[in-house]
């Protein structure tokens, strides 16, 4: 049995990738996301262990009331869980190793 996340920070990364899931299941909002980043779907993979792009990500669902809430009921998810995932990334003082 997997042991459950508790680290704040690997739950937000968590909730960014389930994000980029969720872009990615839309080529709309996939070409949408790649344009506004930049980054081409060959380096989308190496991006994600990014914890900078992790917070685009979540920023770039947060901009938009119709994705918010779009991704949170595809994640079930409360939208104020999707932006404390997104204040957690941003902020330098939740280590990833940290118990």
């Amino acid at each position: 049995m997997k042991k459950p996340v508790q680290n704040p920070r690997e739950v937000a990364e968590i909730v960014a990738i389930q994000a980029l899931n969720f872009i990615a299941a839309d080529p709309e909002r996939l070409g949408l996301f790649l344009a506004e980043t930049g980054i081409g779907p060959d380096t989308l993979r190496t991006s994600a262990a990014e914890p900078r792009f992790l917070a685009s990500v979540l920023d770039f669902v947060l901009r938009d009331d119709a994705t918010v809430k779009a991704f949170a009921k595809a994640s079930e998810l409360h939208p104020t869980n999707i932006a404390a995932a997104r204040q957690v990334l941003g902020d330098p003082h939740w280590e990833r190793d940290v118990p």
